[in-house]
């Protein structure tokens, strides 16, 4: 069986970063990690994020120990955490972006 590991970068993070592609099951958790494992819920591919905890809807995402983005919804632990589950503070196009490839949906391409 392949390595499943994803690393919290800060003690105050709420999700942390695949260093794997991850599949439902045990999960390493690596860094400033609380916790020493988390079972991901579905398939999260390497530099996706995964939720380390509940995360309710209008809630912070935090990563590097500062908000990265607002829960639209709630998120459980060991959740894939992106695009259809949160939205960028900093971006407003965030939420017209592919959920695979991150393109934007809003522009008509030749």
């Amino acid at each position: 069986m392949s390595a499943r590991r994803c690393f919290r970068v800060h003690q105050r993070d709420n999700v942390a970063t695949a260093l794997d592609d991850l599949a439902p099951g045990q999960v390493e958790v690596l860094g400033a990690a609380a916790e020493t494992a988390i079972a991901a819920t579905e398939d999260i591919q390497l530099g996706h994020k995964i939720a380390l905890q509940r995360i309710g809807e209008g809630e912070a995402i935090l990563k590097f120990g500062v908000p990265i983005g607002i829960a639209t919804t709630v998120i459980q632990p060991g959740s894939w955490v992106h695009l259809h589950n949160c939205r960028s503070k900093v971006d407003e196009r965030s939420s017209h972006l592919d959920l695979k490839t991150g393109a934007t949906l809003d522009t008509a391409y030749a």
